[in-house]
């Protein structure tokens, strides 16, 4: 595992942009994609990595199970109105799309930072623009990357699930836009029927007891870029859970499917990394991780439970000794008291001063590439850069 540095392509702006990756520079005017570095791997740390990856979404599938049995869901302080409903997608298998585990990676050790289940963004980067780039400069060696083949295949997987047209919404800014724009286009090329629709365009129509679009149809299949909880604290949370396509795969009449599914709160709450630890202590891929407090770890990290972007992420380095340090990034309004975990901190891959950390991709939980962000601390936040990798 190395880091080089390189000359970016003539007109990478331009380049990126034709494949989607229209976010390309920060606001300060330096570049998010970054392709003046690449890292390095060799085939036998992208197997290790796949591997590590595989086995994750292994203790995750059989974390949520005893999560269910043991009714933990109070304790990842998930909201009651929606156990129910939890339940019963856990148990039916509505469609299901994907997810993103972000691993610290230090050329040793792989270890699990937090499971990006239900919003996870950096595809457009991922899937295409990291490829592109390596086929123009690096055209003999390899990548991990079959994300856009395995999406395509798994949306004509779904085919016989979801009504059509699948509905694809969001509430965010450019990224969001142009991961909604590249994840309809792998639906459209898997011969599905998609329309576009802002989270806050969607009606409610009292009489008929149903979503509708602008145009005043109904919604039957929703693909959603917006976290289960927030849309369970807006005003018409209630109205999604009442109106769920929660017992069947398939479609039902007056009922919606919403992709993801509601049970991906269990992954995407980072209590789920104390869970983890709980139930198989010492794993290799595994941070030791706790929900009262950090008990006896000195360098460990501090996350609300629900917050994104390293919102509320604190970090403290030799905190049991006279002269720890603490950083802080600012709170959000998801990192309340009591709503944290605490994990120890891991050993990074550094090199040119940067931190960097692997986000490994699944499509339908299996292992479908990687992409890489880089940032100057040690939290990864939403000014980390991305950049691309190769293997030999």
């Amino acid at each position: 595992m190395r880091r080089h540095t390189v000359a970016p392509r003539a007109g990478w702006r331009a380049r990126v942009e034709q494949v989607g990756l229209t976010y390309h520079t920060l606001d300060d005017g330096s570049p998010y994609w970054d392709e003046s570095a690449y890292w390095e791997f060799s085939a036998a740390e992208i197997d290790r990595l796949e591997a590590a990856t595989a086995e994750i979404q292994r203790l995750a599938l059989a974390a949520g199970d005893v999560i269910l049995q043991r009714d933990w869901l109070e304790r990842m302080h998930i909201p009651l109105a929606a156990a129910e409903r939890i339940r019963e997608t856990w148990q039916s298998e509505p469609p299901a799309l994907y997810g993103r585990l972000d691993l610290a990676y230090d050329g040793r050790q792989i270890k699990l930072l937090e499971y990006n289940a239900d919003t996870p963004t950096c595809l457009v980067e991922a899937a295409v623009a990291q490829w592109y780039w390596l086929e123009d400069l690096f055209p003999e060696a390899d990548q991990f990357n079959s994300l856009h083949e395995m999406l395509v295949a798994k949306w004509k997987d779904l085919a016989p699930y979801v009504s059509q047209p699948v509905y694809f919404g969001h509430d965010g800014g450019e990224e969001d836009a142009m991961t909604i724009t590249y994840l309809r286009d792998t639906a459209q090329q898997a011969g599905l029927r998609t329309e576009a629709l802002a989270m806050r365009q969607i009606g409610w129509e009292q009489a008929a007891n149903q979503f509708v679009d602008l145009k005043r149809q109904p919604i039957r299949t929703i693909f959603m870029l917006y976290p289960w909880e927030w849309l369970l604290r807006d005003d018409f949370g209630a109205h999604a859970l009442a109106t769920m396509d929660s017992l069947s795969a398939k479609p039902i009449a007056g009922k919606v499917q919403w992709i993801e599914p509601i049970w991906k709160m269990l992954w995407s709450n980072k209590a789920l990394l104390a869970i983890l630890w709980e139930l198989n202590p010492n794993h290799e891929l595994l941070l030791p991780a706790y929900l009262d407090g950090p008990r006896n770890l000195r360098n460990y990290v501090r996350k609300p439970l629900f917050g994104r972007e390293g919102a509320g992420v604190a970090v403290f380095l030799n905190w049991a000794e006279e002269g720890g340090t603490v950083r802080e990034n600012p709170l959000d309004a998801s990192a309340a008291p009591g709503k944290c975990v605490y994990q120890g901190l891991a050993s990074m891959a550094q090199a040119d001063g940067k931190t960097a950390v692997i986000g490994s991709w699944l499509i339908d939980g299996e292992p479908a590439g990687m992409g890489i962000r880089e940032s100057d601390g040690l939290v990864t936040t939403n000014t980390s850069r991305f950049v691309p990798h190769l293997f030999r």
